[in-house]
């Protein structure tokens, strides 16, 4: 019977890549399912065989290990080399967007709290 190994949502794509040549390379047989056309279901990788649910699961906690100890290291060495980009970097790289973000925020906020002003000033 058919048994749910993990959720792809939010996913990068090449984890997902990742997945599944670990999963091919160790002969474990599973299907993938969409997110669908709106992405409202969640994309969800599936084993064909409850019986391969312990090793699939024992080769991903495996490989999210490596693969977290492997993206810190690389966060690590983008940091001291000065390639890390900062939030100074992407208002620099796109202060159109920062501008517009911020104007959102302010009015976001402004029309939250106004009602509640206008209550205590009656």
């Amino acid at each position: 019977m058919p048994v749910k190994l993990t959720s792809l949502r939010d996913m990068p794509d090449d984890e997902i890549e990742e997945i599944h040549e670990l999963l091919t390379k160790h002969r474990v047989e599973y299907y993938e399912t969409p997110a669908g056309n709106w992405g409202i279901s969640a994309p969800t990788i599936w084993l064909h065989e409850s019986d391969d649910l312990d090793i699939a699961k024992g080769l991903l906690a495996r490989y999210q290990d490596e693969r977290g100890q492997r993206m810190q290291s690389e966060h690590e060495r983008m940091r001291q080399q000065g390639q890390q980009r900062t939030l100074i970097d992407q208002v620099r790289e796109y202060p159109l967007r920062v501008v517009a973000l911020l104007a959102l925020a302010a009015a976001v906020a402004y029309f939250s709290v106004v009602p509640f002003i206008e209550l205590g000033s009656n």
